[in-house]
């Protein structure tokens, strides 16, 4: 693990702070975030499944209410990885990790790490930083910092990420624009502290959530903690002067409830479908049967089914259906599950009612539409998934099946540019050729040589991004 709230790296500072460090402006800062998050997305994987990424979403936008005022707006995203981490970067970018959901025990302990990471922003610590580097562009600092996120090269190992950086693969100057110190880390602390209570959640998730990490340390090996960790507070004092703080509040924000009932659906779909299927197993079959809820037996099932134990499965997402019948979340995951196992008759229902309960799910909206395009119905399928593109525009999945139904249809100019899509998001540069040569032979009208034109912006965004991570990284 890579903790402590300040972890891996978390990049950030608010344009009007970087105006004062160095002479950059909040255009340049907007250009960071957005070369950054170019870099990262050309090189990792995200979460796409919409009920995650929008529960993500809901929690920074609930603590970012408690900043200051922001010259750009907050954004969020996913990383699939199960390090349990969180950073944000310039521009207003900040990502979540898997493993740190999975890791806490409920929402007021995910927006304390939250509310630490912000408050790294608002205090201006990355801003100085910069400063004291004197980077001669957004471009090279942007570069520089997807470098060392991406480290090793492969994106997805951040302990051999953070050990490159701790045996100085990375330039020291590079390695010291990563530390922060005791005091930044006390003032983030303390600053983060007040956005949690401000946001309406329970102070003491921040040092239950020190204690969290703290007890995790110890199982972990020395080289995989980054040697800059060192110049950090321990959390044992961290925990201690936050405690001694939150003793002198009002009784009634220590007696704040713990938010659990998204969450738990959200840490459901993450164990689920993100972490070993064993693991995930051995969780539910441990657990007491007493203990279970309606929400278990869809993960349960869901494991199962990526086991190919469909008999199991079955029986899994049956009792869920039978306590969960006008759960919007059971009624999907059944669906999906009995849609992926070519039943669509049975399937049909469940999605729709699915949709009916919650009409801004992109996932049931995603299967309804494939379940229409099954039965040829590509006047409703195609207008469906194209509902499903504007709310995940980067899923190269929902992409390809758009493609296909267009395509079917007879728009073979439209299936080509979504296909472009989908090999340019599922990162497959030899697919993102192959169509758009065929998109660039068939655009004639201007609507069509203006959607050439936004894909061409789009690919030239995510490939320059590819391309600064690799220069940059170690």
């Amino acid at each position: 693990m890579l903790s402590l709230l300040a972890c891996l790296l978390m990049v950030s500072a608010p344009a009007r702070a970087l105006a004062l460090f160095g002479g950059i402006t909040i255009k340049d800062e907007i250009e960071m975030g957005k070369k950054f998050d170019n870099a990262i997305r050309a090189q990792i994987g995200f979460v796409d499944d919409p009920e995650i990424v929008a529960y993500v979403k809901g929690v920074v936008e609930r603590v970012s209410k408690a900043l200051p005022p922001q010259p750009y707006p907050i954004t969020s995203a996913v990383v699939a990885n199960g390090a349990m981490n969180a950073f944000a970067v310039p521009g207003g970018y900040v990502y979540v990790f898997t493993g740190l959901i999975l890791g806490v025990e409920n929402e007021s302990q995910l927006a304390a790490v939250i509310g630490h990471e912000l408050a790294h922003v608002t205090e201006r610590h990355v801003a100085k930083r910069i400063d004291q580097m004197k980077f001669a562009s957004a471009a090279s600092v942007a570069g520089m910092v997807a470098g060392a996120l991406l480290g090793m090269g492969g994106g997805q190992n951040t302990s051999a990420i953070g050990r490159a950086v701790a045996t100085g693969s990375m330039a020291g100057a590079q390695s010291a624009f990563l530390m922060y110190t005791r005091e930044n880390e006390r003032e983030a602390d303390h600053v983060g502290l007040n956005y949690l209570v401000k946001s309406g959640y329970n102070p003491n998730a921040m040092p239950e959530t020190f204690e969290i990490m703290n007890k995790r340390r110890w199982f972990l090996s020395g080289e995989t903690v980054p040697s800059y960790l060192t110049t950090h507070p321990g959390l044992d004092e961290r925990s201690s002067y936050l405690r001694d703080r939150i003793k002198l509040m009002p009784a009634e924000l220590q007696k704040r409830p713990a938010e659990q009932a998204q969450f738990l659906r959200i840490q459901t779909l993450i164990r689920a479908r993100m972490t070993s299927a064993e693991t995930a197993l051995a969780y539910y079959d441990t657990k007491p049967k007493g203990d279970f809820i309606c929400l278990d037996n869809i993960g349960r099932g869901i494991v199962l089914e990526r086991l190919k134990r469909t008999t199991e499965a079955t029986k899994a997402y049956e009792t869920a259906l039978a306590c969960g019948q006008n759960d919007a979340l059971v009624l999907r995951e059944a669906g999906m599950f009995f849609f992926n196992r070519g039943q669509f008759d049975k399937a049909g229902p469940y999605l729709q009612k699915a949709v009916i309960l919650n009409n801004k799910d992109a996932m049931s909206l995603f299967y309804m539409a494939r379940l229409m395009g099954e039965r040829k119905d590509y006047a409703n399928a195609i207008p469906t998934m194209e509902r499903v593109v504007r709310e995940v525009p980067e899923d190269s999945e929902v992409r390809y099946y758009l493609g296909r139904m267009l395509g079917e249809s007879g728009n073979v100019f439209g299936a080509h540019l979504q296909l472009t899509y989908s090999a340019l998001y599922g990162r497959d540069r030899k697919k993102t050729d192959f169509h758009l040569a065929r998109v660039k032979s068939m655009a004639s009208t201007p609507e069509q040589k203006k959607q050439l034109a936004d894909l061409e912006r789009a690919m030239h965004d995510r490939f320059e991004g590819a391309a600064t991570a690799e220069r940059k990284s170690p």
